[in-house]
């Protein structure tokens, strides 16, 4: 920061010495040192504020620019034509295949392929159970 060297200090030093006293120079140096930490510290403070508003602005220029190229109509055209396109495959598979009539409309979907293999699997067991209690 200062260009200051050894024998500058020792001078700085001395004339303080005779100035303020042995008794008042501990003192006073603490003093300075504390003052000169807090000016290093605001000095630091002040240079990462003016770092962070420079990347700030940085950001800013930068998701203008990308915000301005963007093609918002462009983007909702093609989530319509995937839609669509989703809905015409729908209905076309919707024709392939028809829905089992149910007793109840809250009813779960039962497969007819499990209900017929549940009913001869029952019919099988209940059967070897009546010729074991013979």
């Amino acid at each position: 920061m200062f260009d200051i060297g050894f024998l500058e200090l020792v001078l700085v030093g001395i004339i303080g010495l005779i100035v303020l006293g042995p008794e008042r120079l501990p003192i006073a140096a603490r003093t300075i040192g504390r003052w000169v930490g807090r000016a290093r510290r605001m000095v630091n403070q002040f240079t990462q504020e003016i770092d962070k508003q420079m990347e700030i602005e940085e950001l800013k220029a930068q998701l203008k620019k990308g915000g301005e190229s963007l093609d918002i109509n462009k983007d909702v055209r093609q989530i319509t034509e995937t839609v669509s396109q989703a809905l015409k495959e729908a209905e076309l598979q919707s024709d392939e295949f028809e829905p089992l009539p149910r007793k109840e409309p809250d009813q779960e979907f039962i497969d007819p392929d499990k209900l017929n293999s549940e009913k001869s699997g029952t019919t099988a067991t209940t059967s070897a159970l009546h010729s074991d209690n013979k």
